[in-house]
């Protein structure tokens, strides 16, 4: 069996024995294609023997320990494996990022937009001036503020992000909210205000006209008594004037006083020029404007008219 192995290695693929009984050799052929497990060969191995003779290559291992792939396998790219290109997939374009919020207001813009942003700002505690009508440099910094405890952008204008968080946050502010430190239109003057000279004062507006035949020469805006304290309605005239007047009744000033009825006057109020129409006085016409009201008191004489209406 041992020379029949050696007859294999040397001739290939056919090994000759002998017939004992006819006394004939007979040729036996040896197929060495089988696998360690019995199985032809098939696919990538079938026919590896006629190839490498076709092709005329000779085994060569890539890595030196004998186990490589021949390099005479036809193919001509020296016994590699077929490479399979890939095409790389274009990626999906950047989605674009969302548009920064408009701006509504910013600053040195003027208007009844901005009173009520100012308005609106009192009511969460932001701002504690105005409305003047005016985004200065105080409504900047409270929209700042605002902005900064709900973690957007601290920029100081009012873009439609921040206006739909204050929106949400406050009720609509009311006429004497938004003028709550002056800056309304005075009423037209009524037809007793238009003869003569008279202090015109509207109820309605919260201002006074100081008029001569009909011509306005000045308007200030005023406070007046509280429910409980009313300022008396009806056509009066001046009683006497008080530069330095002290009310003893209720222990305060009332400078540049001008009485009308009783003791109700037209005065400069300190109290006015600090709160606003977020207070009232005890019946008498308050005036915030201390300079207007001092040329107000030059001009006007004892007995000249004066109207409070609605």
């Amino acid at each position: 069996m041992a020379v029949l192995v050696a007859l294999v290695a040397v001739g290939g693929c056919t090994a000759q024995s002998v017939d004992v009984e006819n006394g004939r050799r007979q040729p036996i052929r040896i197929d060495i294609t089988a696998t360690p497990d019995g199985a032809t060969g098939s696919g990538e191995n079938s026919g590896r023997a006629d190839t490498d003779q076709k092709g005329g290559g000779s085994e060569k291992s890539d890595n030196g320990d004998g186990s490589g792939i021949g390099s005479g396998n036809g193919n001509g790219n020296g016994g590699k494996p077929p490479t399979t290109s890939t095409r790389s997939t274009p990626s999906s374009p950047p989605l674009p990022s969302a548009p920064p919020p408009q701006v509504l207001w910013h600053r040195g813009d003027k208007g009844l937009g901005i009173r009520e942003i100012q308005a609106r700002l009192r009511q969460v505690a932001w701002l504690f001036d105005g409305p003047t009508g005016v985004y200065d440099d105080l409504t900047v910094q409270a929209v700042k503020g605002f902005q900064g405890k709900r973690g957007l952008p601290r920029t100081g204008a009012t873009d439609s992000v921040t206006w739909a968080r204050l929106l949400g946050m406050t009720r609509e502010p009311t006429k004497w909210e938004l003028y709550a430190f002056g800056g309304q239109p005075a009423a037209q003057p009524g037809p007793r205000c238009m003869t003569g000279r008279v202090l015109c004062i509207s109820k309605t507006s919260r201002t006074l006209r100081w008029m001569i035949d009909g011509r306005t020469l000045s308007t200030v805006e005023v406070r007046f008594g509280s429910e409980y304290t009313p300022t008396r309605e009806g056509v009066f005239s001046v009683s006497f004037k008080s530069r330095h007047h002290w009310s003893t009744l209720y222990d305060t000033a009332m400078p540049y006083a001008m009485f009308f009825s009783g003791g109700q006057a037209v005065h400069y109020s300190s109290d006015f020029a600090a709160r606003g129409y977020y207070g009232a006085s005890h019946g008498c016409v308050n005036v915030r404007d201390e300079a207007k009201i001092a040329e107000l008191f030059a001009q006007v004489r004892t007995g000249d008219k004066v109207v409070v209406y609605w």
